[in-house]
């Protein structure tokens, strides 16, 4: 974004003062991570108030500042807009920013894979056009304003991701930004406490076809039936199915792992090979929304798979870190629901990358009233798994330990409530060249300390 001060006062219907000449080129909300030429947004909270840091962000290179008109004080020589709400303000740029912006838009979201699947559409165009996408966690009602303000003009493609917890999140996010396609990756438990079951998350999920717009498409995961369901109620819809069915309009008819990644192929819109550089067939599933998106802006096979075997996904997801002693550790620790818990497992269960296999599972958060049912059902997948090891983290996975010694499945079981260190130390005298590690938990057990712990000793 470049624009006039005056223009975003003319765009909030506010006035100002010492506007004149003022240029922004962007939005931040904290003096922290501002950049020069920003628009700084001061919100006012029960433990800190914005507006105490808004000469200071002016000082740090921020062009401009909104300023609450209840909030007294206001600094007479800085450049101020002053507005009712702040977050209502920062949403109105957003929204008559995103109408002044030709790029085409694209909104993801889902129960998991929403990150993956960013990361690996920005990968395959971005050696094409000028992409640009949601960085880190701004995929909610104040991220993804920043985001879009945060464009330039140039940009070609914007993929947004949206996150959610609740109903009407996906719906005011996706009529924030118009996607001209929506992706739903698939439907899983998280959020199940706020939402009551899978059909009332399916249905949060599928509110991103209220901001789509007339000549968009909706590209969704064809293997589950309420996306089905939904998708069926809803004839007006160009929809475009993707998944392991062969009634999927694109589908995986082959896939393996090799020391490069995993390799696949598919049939029906797309035909033909790939390769991405990660490991899963959640990975390879998340790349079909990718294939299909570059697909319609125009991409050509060869171009497609170039960037494909090219592509880079943010850290922990299935992200293959190599040890001294040549021990392979697979971190999809950075978050985990019941069933992408079980594509992890699946993996671990198939690669022939290494012969001995470990499993170190943490806590699966936000589950709701099933949450013990959700983590003693992982024994039976482990049961059918040729595992080494089982090591488990946090007072959840206390259910699993114990259905885990109910069937007798006890093969180097260890629990662990709080600490990290004994599950360090079984790994630093246990694993070798031959092992593969396979960390899978939700963010909040910082299931990578485990994993650091053995390679920094």
């Amino acid at each position: 974004m470049k624009r006039q001060l005056t223009e975003l006062a003319g765009w909030l219907e506010a006035q100002g003062q010492n506007m004149e000449n003022v240029i922004v080129t962007g939005a931040s909300i904290d003096t922290r991570t501002l950049s020069k030429g920003d628009l700084f947004i001061p919100f006012r909270g029960e433990q800190v108030n914005g507006h105490h840091y808004v000469r200071q962000a002016i000082e740090k290179g921020a062009a401009a500042s909104l300023w609450l008109k209840d909030e007294p004080g206001a600094p007479a020589d800085l450049p101020l807009i002053f507005v009712e709400d702040s977050e209502l303000a920062l949403q109105q740029l957003a929204r008559a920013y995103r109408e002044k912006l030709s790029c085409k838009f694209i909104g993801v979201t889902g129960s998991n894979g929403k990150t993956s699947t960013k990361d690996l559409i920005a990968s395959v165009l971005s050696p094409y056009v000028n992409v640009r996408k949601t960085e880190g966690n701004f995929n909610n009602e104040l991220g993804l304003p920043l985001t879009i303000l945060s464009l330039d003009e140039t940009t070609d493609v914007a993929v947004l991701e949206m996150g959610m917890s609740s109903f009407g999140e996906i719906s005011f996010l996706s009529n924030l930004a118009k996607p001209d396609y929506a992706i739903i990756t698939n439907i899983g438990e998280a959020h199940m406490q706020d939402l009551g079951s899978r059909e009332g998350i399916a249905k949060a999920k599928f509110e991103i076809i209220d901001g789509l717009n007339d000549a968009g498409k909706l590209f969704f995961d064809g293997d589950e039936p309420l996306l089905q369901s939904l998708v069926g109620s809803h004839p007006e819809l160009n929809a475009i199915s993707f998944g392991y069915s062969m009634e999927t309009d694109l589908h995986l008819t082959n896939m393996e792992s090799g020391d490069e990644g995993s390799r696949f192929t598919v049939t029906g819109t797309v035909n033909g090979d790939f390769t991405i550089p990660v490991y899963g067939a959640h990975q390879v599933k998340n790349s079909l929304a990718a294939i299909l998106i570059a697909n319609e802006l125009g991409l050509e096979h060869e171009q497609i798979h170039a960037a494909l075997l090219q592509s880079k996904l943010t850290d922990m997801r299935m992200q293959p870190v190599l040890a001294e002693n040549g021990a392979l550790f697979i971190n999809d620790a950075y978050n985990a629901a019941p069933t992408s818990m079980q594509a992890a497992l699946a993996f671990l269960d198939e690669t022939k990358l290494r012969s001995e296999k470990w499993a170190i599972l943490g806590d699966m958060l936000e589950l709701g009233e099933n949450e013990r049912h959700y983590h003693e059902s992982i024994a039976r997948q482990l049961s059918k798994i040729d595992v080494k090891g089982i090591l488990l983290f946090g007072p959840r996975m206390k259910w699993l330990h114990e259905e885990l010694e109910r069937t007798g499945n006890v093969t180097k079981v260890i629990w662990s409530e709080k600490e990290y260190e004994p599950l360090i130390r079984t790994l630093l005298t246990s694993i070798s060249k031959d092992s593969i590690i396979l960390l899978k938990g939700s963010r909040g057990m910082e299931l990578e300390k485990i994993m650091n712990g053995v390679l920094e000793a």
